[in-house]
């Protein structure tokens, strides 16, 4: 095996520490909060508008109504 000289050696840390810092610039855009809030928006906002989801929102909604009704009920009768 060859032996490296300290600048060839350098040069490859170098190398590294770019790659490395460069690894953690896209890892912190990633997984910056903001762009989290966001992207979880988007797709909330994609899932409820889509056919199924506005049939549950739907039916959660009746849900929701048939159950303070029966509240309702329950009250006036105490």
């Amino acid at each position: 095996m060859a032996e490296r000289d300290a600048a060839e050696i350098r040069a490859e840390l170098e190398q590294a520490r770019t790659r490395l810092a460069s690894s953690v610039d896209q890892l912190t855009d990633r997984l910056a909060p903001q762009r989290l809030v966001e992207e979880a928006k988007t797709g909330l906002v994609a899932k409820a508008t889509s056919p199924v989801g506005m049939a549950v929102i739907g039916g959660a909604g009746v849900l929701l109504t048939l159950l303070m009704i029966r509240n309702l009920r329950h009250s006036r009768r105490d």
